[in-house]
């Protein structure tokens, strides 16, 4: 690993921490030169199949944008960011087992109401409502039915 103060190429590893969640290893590092010291993160690098859009164009998988959305139907609602962080973790599992390296975005729709059904029945018809664009109160209605029972 080069310095980054003296860009000296040996760097001796000092500690070596896991992180909070598990999903990256930190380490902090010293120079063999100048002596300083630097910390540096590892974690693993995962290829998410590609999103084949209604339209067919294709686009790369955004965490974000699926974290975005599902926030907005979960707003002001009671539940915690580690429960939303826990159905993103899931959700992105059923991606990378998927056989193939393009998934349709309805696929992961259905996947994010899966979720949002387990964490908040309102959140759930909120997505949906969006999500299926309804045209009329019945189709709302049935749905709503459905969740209730």
């Amino acid at each position: 690993m080069k310095c980054p103060f003296c860009g000296h190429l040996e760097t001796q590893v000092v500690e070596t921490r896991l992180g909070e969640d598990g999903g990256f290893i930190r380490r902090r590092r010293q120079c063999g030169a100048c002596e300083k010291r630097f910390t540096t993160y590892e974690k693993p690098e995962v290829s998410f199949p590609a999103i084949v859009k209604k339209d067919g164009r294709r686009i790369d998988y955004d965490r974000a944008k699926l974290l975005a959305s599902m926030r907005l139907a979960l707003r002001k609602r009671p539940v915690s960011t580690e429960q939303v962080d826990a159905a993103i973790e899931r959700i992105e599992e059923k991606l990378l087992s998927q056989p193939g390296r393009e998934v349709a975005s309805h696929r992961i729709g259905e996947l994010v109401m899966r979720e949002l059904r387990k964490l908040d029945k309102v959140a759930y018809i909120r997505f949906a409502s969006v999500y299926r664009s309804f045209e009329d109160i019945d189709e709302f209605k049935t749905l709503v039915d459905e969740v209730s029972r």
